[in-house]
């Protein structure tokens, strides 16, 4: 009973309450967020991953579920034209399978190459470079039609 008294006289004042105090998960791929810090990058949740922002312009996913691993590592926020060209420079970049579609204007790095953090590197200096290939600035999103 005095074990008992002892563990709940450590709880924080709002577990008595009744509420919760949510734990934030670690940023998949941090060093990626370091190497860019200079243009300030900010970040914001998207389909359970990390997308990161530098000004209006989205330009990577960092990814590290447990489902559909083979689709974790870096997404490269580009465009179907600009494909060819990146691969010359990011040979284990490929579309992203959770996507759907064959191929996407995104793309990966994975996080399973032998390559990987070099590669997301030099995403990296492309992206403090102002390489116009990585990053696309979101569409407004389109309201739902009323019947």
């Amino acid at each position: 009973m005095r074990d008992l008294a002892m563990k709940n006289a450590r709880k924080p004042a709002l577990m008595d309450e009744g509420l919760e105090i949510r734990r934030r998960k670690a940023v998949p791929h941090a060093f990626v967020l370091d190497a860019i810090s200079e243009l300030s990058p900010y970040t914001r949740p998207m389909f359970g991953c990390l997308a990161v922002y530098v000004e209006e312009k989205i330009l990577l996913i960092l990814r590290d579920k447990p489902t559909n691993a083979a689709d974790n590592g870096v997404w490269i926020a580009t465009t179907k034209e600009h494909h060819e060209s990146l691969r010359r420079e990011f040979p284990s970049m490929r579309s992203i399978g959770v996507l759907g579609a064959p191929v996407t204007g995104w793309q990966l790095l994975p996080v399973d190459s032998e390559d990987f953090e070099t590669a997301a590197l030099h995403a990296c200096d492309l992206v403090l470079a102002g390489d116009e290939r990585i990053g696309k600035v979101p569409g407004a999103r389109k309201k739902a039609r009323r019947r």
